[in-house]
Formats: C-alpha cells, structure tokens, sequence
C-alpha cells in the first residue's frame, strides 16, 4: 500500500512530491509506520525505483512472448516511448533523472550506461532467428535503442508536442532502415505495432 501509495503521487507530480507525509497524507495514516517499514526516504525510494520499474516495463515480456524477432523489438519500443506519454514523471525518475538527486544514492553503481549491453534479449531473438553475426545484430540493436532514448528525451523537452505515433514512426523507420542493412526485413508497418 504504501509503495502503491508513493507510486501514484510519483506519477501525479513528480519525485519531488514523494514524501513520507505526502504518502501518510494519501494513505490517511501516521507517518510512524511509513518510517518503520523503510526507516528512510532512501531506503523508500530504492524500492519505489524497483516497483516503477515493475509497473511500467512487467507486462512487457506477455506482449512481446511468441512474437518473430523484429515483432517482439518494435513492441518494445512502442511500449518504452508510449511510457513518456502516458506516465512521464514515472519514465524521467527511472530513466533519465540522476538516482543521486532523487534517491540520495547511485544505485546504477558505477559503470558508464555505454558499458551495459543494450537489450541483449532482443539480440539473442535476432541470432535465432536470422543468419547474421551478432556483432553486427548487437549494433543495431544498440543504434536502435539509443535512438529510442533520444526521441524519449526530445519528446519529454518538447512537452510531448510530437505526437506518440509520430515518435514511434521514427523509431520504426530508422530501426527498419538498420535492420535492413543485416538483410531482415519486417512484414509490418507500424500502424500495427501501434495496436498493440
């Protein structure tokens, strides 16, 4: 409850609203047991981190079960971009904002964003599924992704004025030009990933 709590004034209006008496508030309780289950807002936010992230990206492996290769990639990036629409104070705190700021810990650890593999199930779906050397898979893949995260991050500064469908008919685009340089076409548009 109190994660749902915290979550919902998250979503609402930001990490900044996300307090033990903003959540005993919206609970209408105390905020003694806020204190004793998490003993501190970091602690709380730490799990807060971890339950967003649930709520937002859970579902996403029942959309993208059974799927072909390049079906179960552009779902996802639908549903990565359709998060900055529809949950955007949710989206900047797990994905853009500094955990040092929001949380008062960096919980990333410390390597580069550039050091993780980028999406290496959906390079895993790719080496299955087509007769391409993965280096060239993970690349794409990666160029992908980071292209994704960018359009996220225009379409948060812009105030979403670029529409959902818009942003992810550039993503389509320019993952489908990419992917068309390993030779794997996709049978869709993106109106059908739209729908999905």
């Amino acid at each position: 409850m109190i994660l749902e709590a915290a979550y919902e004034l998250l979503d609402e209006s930001g990490i900044g609203a996300v307090a033990i008496k903003t959540i005993a508030a919206k609970l209408e309780c105390s905020t003694q047991p806020i204190s004793w289950q998490f003993g501190s807002m970091t602690d709380l936010k730490k799990e807060l981190f971890d339950y967003a992230v649930g709520k937002l990206y859970g579902n996403l492996p029942d959309k993208m079960k059974g799927k072909e290769a390049t079906e179960a990639f552009f779902i996802s990036g639908v549903h990565y971009l359709t998060n900055v629409y529809e949950h955007p104070n949710v989206f900047r705190f797990i994905n853009v904002d500094n955990t040092m700021d929001t949380i008062g810990e960096d919980i990333r650890g410390e390597n580069s964003f550039f050091d993780y593999q980028f999406d290496e199930e959906a390079v895993e779906f790719f080496e299955q599924q087509y007769d391409v050397p993965k280096d060239a898979i993970r690349e794409a893949v990666r160029d992908t992704v980071i292209y994704t995260h960018g359009l996220a991050m225009f379409a948060m500064l812009d105030g979403a004025k670029l529409s959902r469908a818009d942003a992810c008919k550039l993503m389509f685009n320019m993952g489908m030009k990419l992917l068309a340089n390993l030779g794997i076409k996709q049978r869709e548009d993106i109106d059908y990933y739209l729908n999905i």
